[in-house]
């Protein structure tokens, strides 16, 4: 199965592509789309909207698992994420590829065993998982351990319509 993970943020969100089953995994590929923090906020969108429309047509992924949304002290924060995920599911949908959504807690408990584990731990476990020599940056880590987090969920049908 290949799932690509996607971690969303305005100013740099991560993604990876992940292939293999619930017993063997291997990192394909991953990466950020950083923007600089005086971007124009539509330009952000436009680049997470090209990056991820790119990589669903070159991966060719069979799901795409990113984190579900949540609720954040900050409304404008909230809002930008709401906007980041919008943009994502609707890559997602108009290719055909269905979306799953995890909290950070399922992904960190797939890939550390803990769900409180911090981004240090995540990073530390992604390299042996996967063998990587050098660790990704930290949104691709997170990304690579969304994509992780569904391969060991086994899930066929997202839990929502997103």
């Amino acid at each position: 199965m290949v799932i690509l993970g996607i971690d969303g943020s305005l100013r740099c969100t991560g993604w990876a592509v992940l292939e293999g089953t619930r017993t063997a995994a291997r990192a394909k590929a991953w990466g950020t789309i950083p923007m600089a923090a005086n971007a124009p906020h539509s330009a952000c969108l436009l680049a997470i909207r090209e990056t991820v429309d790119g990589l669903l047509a070159r991966g060719r992924p069979e799901a795409v698992s990113m984190e579900e949304g949540f609720f954040a002290k900050n409304a404008r924060t909230a809002m930008i994420l709401g906007e980041v995920r919008g943009v994502v599911i609707s890559c997602a949908a108009a290719a055909g590829v269905p979306i799953f959504g995890y909290s950070p807690r399922d992904a960190k408990q797939a890939v550390t065993g803990w769900g409180a584990a911090g981004k240090e731990q995540v990073g530390k476990m992604v390299m042996a998982l996967f063998g990587l020599r050098e660790r990704p940056p930290e949104d691709a880590c997170d990304a690579l351990a969304l994509a992780y987090c569904h391969l060991q969920s086994n899930r066929l049908l997202p839990p929502q319509a997103l």
